[in-house]
């Protein structure tokens, strides 16, 4: 009897296994296309002198190839998980393979005003830049470092100026701290000043001396009236920092730089410098340099 009934379950295990083979066949033969894996041809990325390859992507307009070492941090591409994202999110996302036309959506690097030049590592600016952090900063020294940080705008929709970020930080200070900025009738460094309440401060009858909310603000717009550069210069009691904005047309991106306030005076070197950097990284489709990239180690 036991040998009966144990022939009898081994056939309807049997069974059941061909069952379980036989389903799995057959969602193999529906969803073909999760079983199958594209392979996706690496494109030529160019190298420094140590081995190491260049970030690439577009940003904006250009298609561009970062030398290694340059980035501070990493480059973020579009559709890319946020820092704070949900981790399940993050372990999910599937980037897709990195090519001269995969939009960049950000990354940062280190500019140094006094020539131009970038930080990358292995190079003689890292020593310097160590160096200057060293000597400089814990005697209150002016920097001569910016850090920088640029965006590619891929709205089409999406105006290239600041015209609605100014006049809500107007509408913002009014409401919040009560006071009004006023334009100063004599501009600087080519630049439209405008001062929190005329550049006093309510409570004591005397300028400004130290407040975070009474940052100066100086505007550079387009011959159409459109505000194309927004700096937000702070003097509090600590900080003397600027909070630097432009946006370029040609390479549809926008840039932010962050700079000692001595440094004020060169904002269009600055300006002009740092779009010089970019146009050094541009590449063809195929990655061909189009000019001598700076900050190359």
């Amino acid at each position: 009897m036991k040998s009966g009934f144990r022939k009898s379950l081994l056939i309807v295990v049997l069974l059941w296994q061909v069952l379980l083979l036989a389903g799995c066949d057959q969602d193999f033969g529906k969803q073909p296309e999760t079983q199958v894996v594209e392979q996706v041809s690496e494109p030529f990325r160019n190298q420094d002198s140590r081995g190491r390859y260049d970030t690439i992507g577009k940003l904006g307009t250009q298609s561009i190839s970062i030398p290694a070492g340059v980035i501070d941090g990493w480059a973020r591409y579009m559709g890319d998980p946020g820092d704070f994202a949900d981790p399940k999110i993050k372990a999910k996302y599937q980037r897709p393979p990195k090519t001269y036309d995969l939009p960049i959506e950000s990354f940062g690097f280190q500019y140094r005003i006094s020539d131009g030049d970038v930080y990358t590592s292995f190079r003689q600016t890292e020593k310097d830049y160590r160096r200057d952090n060293e000597t400089l900063i814990p005697y209150g020294k002016p920097f001569p470092w910016a850090s920088v940080s640029v965006y590619g705008e891929y709205d089409a929709a999406a105006p290239l100026n600041f015209n609605f970020t100014v006049q809500n930080e107007f509408k913002l200070a009014k409401e919040i701290t009560y006071f009004d900025y006023i334009q100063q009738p004599q501009p600087l460094y080519g630049l439209t000043v405008y001062r929190a309440n005329n550049g006093i401060n309510p409570e004591t009858g005397e300028p400004w001396k130290s407040d975070a909310n009474a940052k100066d603000i100086l505007l550079k717009k387009d011959q159409a009236g459109n505000i194309k550069t927004y700096i937000k210069c702070e003097f509090t009691q600590y900080k003397n920092f600027c909070s630097h904005m432009f946006y370029n047309d040609d390479w549809h991106i926008q840039v932010w730089i962050s700079y000692n306030r001595t440094y004020l005076p060169q904002w269009q070197e600055m300006e002009g410098n740092i779009i010089k950097i970019l146009d050094s990284w541009r590449v063809s489709r195929e990655g061909k340099l189009l000019g001598k990239q700076i900050g190359k180690a």
